[in-house]
């Protein structure tokens, strides 16, 4: 069953989400000022297509990562975080829909702060 679930996010929206997030790192990396933000966006491409069994921790705040976040909201964070948004919002009108839009909803948020946040793996033996 797991593995239907994630044919159909592949399909359904995790390919295209992946490839949004790599060309944008792809691009941001050509630049030399772009570099940290094109490798947080291959980061979240490389979470974002295979999105399942992760949680996303926010956190860590310093002063270095609170500046790039800041920059990253009014450059580029909004239009990922609205894409996620409104796609999210799609899938939850279904009710088959759900589990694509609550990961659409963490990427999201994801999206907004992508320097103080942490994507980490959840342990199958947790409830």
């Amino acid at each position: 069953m797991k593995t239907i679930g994630y044919i159909i996010w592949f399909l359904l929206g995790g390919f295209i989400s992946f490839v949004l997030w790599l060309v944008a790192g792809i691009v941001l990396c050509v630049t030399i000022i772009g570099i940290p933000f094109g490798i947080q966006c291959i980061k979240i491409a490389g979470y974002v297509i295979w999105p399942f069994k992760k949680d996303v921790i926010i956190g860590k705040i310093g002063a270095g990562r609170l500046i790039g976040d800041i920059l990253w909201i009014l450059i580029f964070g909004w239009e990922f975080a609205a894409f996620h948004a409104i796609i999210g919002t799609l899938f939850y009108i279904t009710i088959l829909g759900i589990p694509f839009g609550k990961q659409h909803f963490k990427f999201a948020q994801l999206s907004l702060v992508p320097f103080n946040s942490q994507v980490v793996s959840r342990n199958s033996n947790r409830q």
